[in-house]
């Protein structure tokens, strides 16, 4: 009889929680949600956008989302957990149209009904995940720090390599042809330094340094054929302000851009970019293949002049039928004369747009407040900031996906301590939205908890392949493929 009881309360119970609101008290303003997900424009297949309404204790909250085409999504609880399968069935049947959500709040007995707002579903794809590197703070010390690979449909997150497989190993500088994980470059420092490069399944560990070149190869990006990688040699040095609000600085003393061409392990120099007086750095094919874009400034004196190099947006000619440049180097962004410098160019890969990060001085803007995005428009040369998505805090290093409707950037704007993911959209007249926070299944506990800053990301089309084991046998071992420099 108890247990009749007690099951009949639980009805009840539950029913009673998940009765419709009926005569809220009408409060004309947004809820207060965390992440603010409101007028946001997502893609249809992005994993369920959770959130916490964060306006105070309250004890439930009572959502219904509505598409403007069909369907409908309600939820009466504690915490505001879409259902995957619904979701994803009603973006998919609001594609090109949107969402209104309506959120109700029951604070100390009262229901309030706040305005509903819309989040947009847009008819362009996005690509199968993001892949990035996750690291704990800290500057003199290698700690947990890892290369890992987020589905974007759903909250999987797998590692590709950590470096507690080795021991003192430093993971950085991945990158993918296009988002392409067929093509990988990943550099490796540490004891067990290296390059390791895999295409089409094929896997070298390599060692890039060469007895003409400053250092081995760092800041890669793909040709979009495939055939070459562009790299920058540099020789860095660490530097730490004194006032808190400037954290650490990272100088190159030199700098050069060369071009690496797997399939003879050769190295490809430009005397135009080897010139001791210049700082050339951060290299990026162009969508057609046909122009390296790359970062340059004049040579100063370090430390003393620090804070007065500045770099521009230069370009060079390629021919990838023979792996050779041009016989000049034009100047496409001139931040010196803004007072202002240029870092992480990244190019559309429809070849409409570079986008590029502009902060005060240097190259190493992750720790810049004053750092945004901006965009140079390659039709008419235009120059703008993305004042869409840039915040008052650091946005950073940034990379577009396959089709150039969607980009991912980094940025402090949360704490002004950790940079967390965000996504935005492009239209085809160039029109960018409000930007999203990645979304996380229990956002605001997951990111008040982590103690991890996101850092370099990029689009995949697909799961990369890697064989942990086999990879990590490789980084041990003292086997490394030599390159040379073509003469």
């Amino acid at each position: 009889m108890r247990r009749v009881i007690a099951y009949i309360t639980t009805i009840l119970w539950f029913a009673a929680c998940s009765n419709p609101v009926t005569n809220p008290e009408k409060v004309d303003a947004w809820p207060v949600i965390y992440p603010d997900y409101i007028g946001v424009t997502v893609p249809a297949t992005i994993a369920p956008m959770n959130f916490d309404c964060i306006g105070g204790e309250h004890e439930r909250v009572d959502v219904t989302v509505a598409g403007g085409k069909s369907g409908r999504i309600h939820i009466n609880g504690k915490k505001v957990s879409f259902s995957q399968d619904e979701w994803r069935a009603l973006l998919e049947a609001n594609k090109g149209d949107s969402l209104l959500f309506t959120v109700c709040i029951r604070q100390g007995g009262i229901w309030r009904q706040y305005r509903p707002f819309p989040m947009y579903v847009s008819p362009y794809p996005i690509d199968y995940g993001v892949v990035y590197r996750k690291l704990a703070p800290g500057y003199e010390v290698y700690s947990k720090m890892g290369i890992y690979e987020r589905n974007l449909s759903s909250f999987d997150e797998r590692p590709l390599l950590e470096n507690t497989m080795v021991t003192g190993m430093c993971l950085n500088c991945h990158a993918f042809n296009k988002t392409n994980p067929d093509y990988l470059s990943l550099h490796i420092r540490g004891k067990n330094g290296g390059t390791l490069m895999q295409i089409d399944g094929k896997r070298e560990m390599l060692n890039t340094k060469t007895d003409s070149t400053l250092s081995a190869c760092v800041y890669p990006y793909w040709h979009p054929g495939g055939k070459y990688i562009a790299y920058s040699v540099n020789n860095t040095r660490q530097s730490f302000h004194t006032v808190k609000e400037e954290r650490v600085e990272v100088l190159d003393l030199a700098s050069d851009v060369l071009v690496y061409h797997p399939e003879t392990h050769e190295l490809l120099r430009s005397p135009l970019l080897q010139k001791k007086e210049v700082f050339e750095t951060f290299p990026v094919f162009s969508s057609d293949g046909r122009k390296l874009y790359f970062c340059a400034a004049e040579a100063r004196q370090i430390p003393a002049e620090y804070k007065e190099i500045r770099y521009n947006l230069c370009s060079i000619g390629f021919n990838p039928e023979d792996g050779t440049f041009g016989e000049r180097v034009d100047t496409l962004v001139n931040a010196a004369a803004m007072k202002k410098s240029i870092s992480f160019p990244r190019p559309s890969y429809d070849g409409k747009y570079i986008m590029f990060t502009l902060s005060d001085y240097g190259n190493f803007s992750i720790w810049h407040k004053e750092a945004d995005l901006w965009l140079l428009d390659l039709q008419d040369g235009a120059v703008r900031p993305i004042r869409e998505v840039n915040s008052n805090d650091t946005e950073s290093f940034h990379n577009w996906s396959s089709n150039s409707r969607w980009f991912v950037f980094s940025s402090r704007r949360g704490d002004g301590l950790y940079t967390r993911l965000y996504l935005a959209s492009m239209d085809e007249n160039g029109m960018i939205s409000k930007p999203f926070l990645l979304p996380q299944k229990n956002p605001w506990e997951y990111y008040d908890r982590l103690a991890y800053s996101y850092n370099v990301p990029d689009f995949t089309c697909e799961p990369v392949k890697l064989e942990r084991r086999k990879v990590e046998r490789e980084i041990v071992s003292a086997k490394r493929v030599p390159v040379r420099v073509r003469h």
